[in-house]
């Protein structure tokens, strides 16, 4: 009985000490959203540095949200990184005890020109001839085969477009449609960072 009176006292100490450490008011935390130019703001890698000295690090959810936690009071440097996008960063951020410091949804992280895919087409009619002032729409094929639309596009004089994604792997569905006529579609696989051509191909109108 006096051993396992002995235990249910260290095990009680043991939790009111993590409880001290949860609730230890001497420490700080950042919180804030990242925003992106195209894709999923998901996944951003988030590192946390005291100077040039990394001191912890984190990753964005589905919305772009972080939580850094357990920091010491001071400034630090926070820099973002995700592949396909812009490193960003943001400085002199200053953590206070006790507090937690938001730094709202002010940075926006663009896409590497350098390292992004590229989708771009034409759209021709049935004698082959150019199809300018066409409305493009392109959608996210998900993986219940259902589809999100993400952007759209008029094509050019010269009935072309282009559209700029993350080389993160993906399948993609591009669509054309004018005159009431029902919609012609191509299904395209991003897979990196690549120039992706697509042709379409409107039916003679009855």
């Amino acid at each position: 009985m006096r051993f396992k009176k002995t235990l249910f006292v260290l095990a009680t100490i043991v939790v009111a000490a993590g409880v001290s450490v949860a609730q230890d008011k001497s420490l700080g935390a950042i919180k804030g959203k990242v925003r992106v130019e195209t894709g999923t703001p998901a996944d951003v890698t988030v590192v946390v540095r005291r100077g040039e000295t990394e001191v912890t690090r984190s990753t964005t959810n589905k919305n772009g949200e972080f939580l850094v936690s357990r920091l010491t009071p001071g400034l630090y440097g926070l820099t973002f990184r995700k592949t396909g996008l812009s490193i960003g960063s943001i400085e002199d951020v200053e953590v206070k005890a006790g507090k937690t410091r938001s730094l709202g949804d002010r940075l926006i992280l663009t896409i590497d020109e350098g390292s992004i895919a590229f989708l771009s087409g034409s759209v021709f009619n049935a004698a082959g001839k150019s199809v300018p002032g066409a409305k493009i729409e392109l959608a996210r094929i998900l993986e219940d085969g259902t589809t999100k639309k993400i952007d759209g596009r008029i094509t050019t004089e010269t009935g072309s477009f282009k559209f700029r994604l993350s080389p993160e792997p993906g399948k993609y569905r591009v669509s054309v449609k004018m005159d009431g006529a029902e919609p012609i579609s191509k299904d395209v696989e991003i897979d990196g960072a690549a120039v992706y051509r697509v042709a379409l191909n409107l039916p003679p109108k009855p």
